[in-house]
């Protein structure tokens, strides 16, 4: 039995931030300009290393950026709107190919064969048996045309077809109302979403770009396709997902970005 979703985002920020400072100011924040909130949380990385600081070697001025970082996933989580749709664009404004983007260079990405690849299961789960290639593209499709946004602060228009992160979750008889969604990639790349995030209307599993099977390098034969979140949330090579009311912690994160990112 599929359980009803969270109206709102049930993120809470791993580091234990106390969060009655939201839930007071909850109006104030939410006049806040989003983008605003980003900014700010650059400015004092920037602001450290003005000041001849080193993060990584100083242990106290990591934990103040860590707990300013969750208070920002915590801001995120509270002002996520769950079916608010993010702008979407015309076929012609579509950029062909997609921009690679990745932890590594492109010449050290490694291909997937399509003839081995499996998508695992596990967790809050019912039904966890793998699923091939060829089953997941004979799947009911959406298409969205939408922006990435890189974090490194460049964009473009993709027009993404694959299968609704929630109609998947509802045929395999994933619990919703299970606070994350953990991802697991060939690459050994991992990232994951609040359910809240998961579930929203433009968040798929695309197995497509422009109407074409996604190639190399851009994460053949599955990746995360979501449009509220940052371009780094968009895992590639997918090999299994994971439902779970466990924090997963993620690649970026541990690098010290926001883990939301998004809005």
């Amino acid at each position: 039995m599929v359980s009803k979703p969270p109206s709102k985002s049930i993120f809470r920020p791993p580091g234990g931030v106390d969060q009655s400072f939201i839930h007071e100011n909850r109006k104030l924040i939410e006049r806040i300009d989003r983008r605003g909130i980003l900014r700010g949380s650059l400015s004092l990385g920037a602001l450290t290393l003005l000041g001849g600081c080193d993060p990584s070697e100083n242990r106290n001025l990591q934990s103040v950026l860590r707990t300013v970082s969750d208070w920002n996933d915590g801001v995120q989580a509270l002002i996520f709107r769950p079916n608010h749709l993010a702008p979407t664009y015309s076929v012609d404004q579509v950029v062909i190919p997609p921009r690679f983007n990745a932890h590594y260079d492109v010449e050290d990405v490694k291909p997937v064969s399509a003839g081995t690849w499996k998508l695992e299961l596990s967790g809050l789960i019912n039904d966890k048996r793998p699923w091939d290639a060829e089953s997941v593209y004979k799947l009911p499709e959406q298409e969205m045309i939408i922006k990435h946004i890189c974090v490194e602060g460049w964009d473009y228009i993709g027009q993404w077809s694959g299968v609704n992160l929630r109609e998947f979750f509802a045929r395999i008889g994933a619990d919703i109302s299970a606070k994350y969604v953990s991802f697991h990639c060939a690459d050994g790349y991992t990232e994951s979403l609040d359910m809240a995030s998961a579930l929203h209307p433009q968040t798929m599993l695309a197995t497509k770009y422009a109407k074409q099977p996604i190639g190399d390098p851009f994460g053949f034969p599955l990746r995360l396709r979501t449009a509220t979140k940052l371009g780094f949330k968009n895992a590639k090579w997918l090999t299994a997902i994971e439902v779970t009311n466990t924090f997963p912690d993620t690649y970026y994160r541990k690098e010290g970005f926001n883990w939301f990112a998004g809005i």
